[in-house]
């Protein structure tokens, strides 16, 4: 996992729930955490905004750690990126 993007997804977690940032370690759950559905929706949506993803509906509900929100995140921007490079190899349609 790279350490800027957990480290980036930790401070977003910290300012949207007004938590230390060394309160929140990837080693977290977020029932250790003690976040309810709707901390999770609040935090997913800052996390699309800092990362500039889109986390698909049906995977919210599947992630419940902080390794697992990083692990997604990196898997988004793997992908993000993947289309932006078939986009630039694609031929030009006139």
């Amino acid at each position: 996992m790279s350490g800027d993007v957990s480290a980036r997804a930790i401070a977003v977690i910290a300012k949207t729930q007004h938590l230390p940032p060394e309160s929140i370690t990837i080693d977290k759950t977020f029932a250790e955490l003690k976040f309810d559905s709707l901390d999770g929706m609040n935090i997913m949506f800052a996390i699309e905004t800092e990362f500039d993803i889109a986390i698909p509906d049906d995977r919210v509900p599947h992630i419940t750690s902080v390794r697992e929100m990083v692990a997604g995140i990196e898997e988004l921007l793997v992908a993000k990126e993947a289309a932006k490079e078939a986009a630039k190899q694609a031929p030009k349609q006139r």
